[in-house]
């Protein structure tokens, strides 16, 4: 994931993060089934997948976190 990419996640809501969160985890999914099933040319991508969803979970954590510092 690029800077530019990771700067767009960081820059959204917790819903639309949450959004996001379960769309990368639908394409790991599928990348995993391709790559089981030997259809898969490149095997980075789950990778970055992976480190995708990591990020987005640390986002969705630090927004909580705040949250209950802000009350």
């Amino acid at each position: 994931m690029s800077t530019k990419s990771f700067k767009a996640i960081k820059s959204l809501s917790n819903d639309e993060i949450v959004t996001k969160l379960r769309e990368t985890e639908s394409d790991l999914f599928k990348t995993r089934m391709k790559h089981a099933t030997g259809q898969l040319k490149e095997t980075s991508e789950l990778w970055k997948l992976r480190k995708t969803i990591a990020r987005m979970k640390m986002l969705q954590s630090e927004h909580a976190s705040s949250a209950k510092e802000g009350k």
